[in-house]
């Protein structure tokens, strides 16, 4: 094994407080310490994941307090799938990032670079705590981290975007401590597991109370509707590779975060189905949305608010089906949406406001970026033989087992909206003139890695999806099974 879970959290945090100090060495390694951390991440998170698809949870007891007393980590065939595809994000995002705007000073790279080291390790920490309290912690990461990349572009509307998002912030920070009182007060303990199990004696109104709080605080991370009024705003604003973060990394911590506490911590009924019908509505108030605009960021970002209903619906489907299928929605949305976001920023490349209209003609200027971003729409919209067809397939069947047929309905007719909008900016790409005053920009060599490795994996899980559905049915059983969960972390097991 070459390393155990909490380097995972330790590596990223110490290298974004080293990197001001290594950059007084040489500037470069500014750029470079991030994606050496990364690389290491990646192989870490992807060895440990194998380890416990064969041998079991990993549970990380720090400072020697065993749980519930101390704090642990724990990396399981559900968390490790997650943290290892969300390190293997950042480091895309990292290769992409490196060099994206040439005229970036080395003050603008070090905040820049800082702050993306913060963002993944509060959304990996967010991931593997056992701890309700340490779940606050790495949200205030994320959450200061994004408040300042969100703002980095300093001549855009970025300042105003950047406060709708700390506005909510700040109520998701007020409501998840008031739940976290309510829920220590009542059983004396933060620990997940221990949470989980003593869950039956807590009082009813206050179990509700709290779980009210910590679904509106989680419900704002994970572009919940009403919740993600700050979504599309920080999407646009931030840098595009930013954009790629959040829809890649962040989205995905809030939405572990949310499942985690459904299916794990509370047994409250009618929780499922509250996920299943706000899931419904986002996806549908999102994808309409997406369809009205003319910003490209823009309508990539309500794509992505609308994937995010998606994949909250098959996990309020409730079913071993269900899960499964919002696993897998989660990772095909983790890689078709980074590459959308990559793709997109260079074929607006050189316009301030990012209109749709500005992609005209690219596909014969740029065709290489233009055939990957179709590529990412193709797939995202669940057109075979790509890999969003079958994560989409998953949720429909998931739903027809069930007899959701109106649940089914409502999908499909979301999906022909998804279609006609993403269409609209394939069409303009390669059937239009391009604007005057337009230039077009090629990509850089490593921005150009990025976005046809994003789409080789699309293809061949597009071509061959048992290359992941055998990981996803073991991570969708983990989740499913609570008192394995129970007995992993408080060590009943002998």
């Amino acid at each position: 094994m070459v390393g155990t879970p909490v380097l995972l959290v330790v590596i990223p945090l110490l290298a974004a407080f080293l990197i001001p100090l290594l950059g007084m060495i040489w500037k470069e390694l500014v750029r470079i310490i991030p994606g050496l951390v990364l690389l290491y991440m990646f192989i870490l998170s992807a060895t440990l994941l194998n380890q416990v698809l064969h041998t079991g949870p990993i549970v990380e007891v720090i400072a020697g307090w065993r749980p519930p007393l101390g704090i642990n980590l724990v990396f399981s065939p559900f968390s490790g799938f997650l943290v290892t595809l969300m390190t293997f994000i950042g480091l895309m995002v990292w290769i992409y990032s490196y060099r994206f705007k040439q005229n970036v000073d080395f003050e603008p790279a070090k905040k820049y670079f800082i702050l993306l080291m913060m963002l993944v390790t509060g959304s990996v920490g967010i991931v593997l705590t056992g701890d309700i309290f340490n779940l606050f912690v790495f949200i205030e990461i994320v959450g200061i981290s994004a408040y300042a990349l969100t703002a980095f572009y300093t001549e855009r509307n970025s300042a105003e975007a950047a406060f709708k998002y700390l506005f909510m912030g700040a109520l998701a920070s007020t409501f998840l401590l008031l739940a976290i009182m309510i829920i220590y007060t009542q059983l004396g303990t933060l620990n997940m597991a221990d949470i989980a199990s003593k869950m039956p004696e807590m009082n009813t109104t206050y179990k509700i109370t709290a779980l009210v709080f910590l679904l509106t605080a989680i419900g704002i991370e994970a572009e919940m509707f009403p919740l993600n009024g700050w979504a599309a705003d920080a999407y646009t604003e931030s840098p595009g590779p930013i954009g790629a973060a959040f829809a890649g990394i962040v989205a995905k911590a809030g939405v572990y975060a949310m499942v985690r506490i459904i299916f794990t911590m509370f047994d409250v009924d009618g929780t499922m189905q509250f996920m299943l019908y706000i899931g419904l509505i986002t996806l549908i108030v999102a994808e309409t949305t997406a369809l009205r605009q003319d910003r490209l960021k823009r309508m990539l970002a309500y794509s992505s608010i609308g994937q995010m209903g998606l994949i909250m619906v098959a996990f309020g489907i409730g079913t071993a089906e269900g899960v499964f299928a919002a696993l897998f929605l989660m990772f095909n949305h983790a890689i078709i949406k980074p590459l959308l976001f990559f793709s997109g920023s260079y074929l607006v490349y050189n316009s301030k406001d990012k209109f749709i209209h500005e992609t005209n003609g690219m596909g014969k200027h740029i065709p290489i970026t233009s055939i990957l971003f179709a590529l990412g729409a193709f797939a995202i919209v669940g057109l075979p033989p790509f890999a969003g067809f079958w994560s989409k397939l998953s949720i429909l069947t998931a739903a027809a087992d069930e007899n959701m047929i109106i649940i089914i309905a409502l999908i499909l007719i979301v999906s022909i909206i998804e279609l006609v909008y993403y269409l609209r900016v394939v069409n303009r790409i390669y059937f239009f003139k391009m604007a005057e005053g337009v230039e077009p920009k090629k990509p850089t060599l490593n921005a150009l890695f990025v976005m046809v490795t994003l789409g080789v994996i699309i293809l061949l899980v597009g071509f061959y999806p048992d290359a992941i559905t055998g990981v996803l049915h073991k991570a969708s059983g983990d989740l499913l099974d609570k008192t394995k969960y129970i007995q992993d972390v408080l060590l009943l097991n002998p």
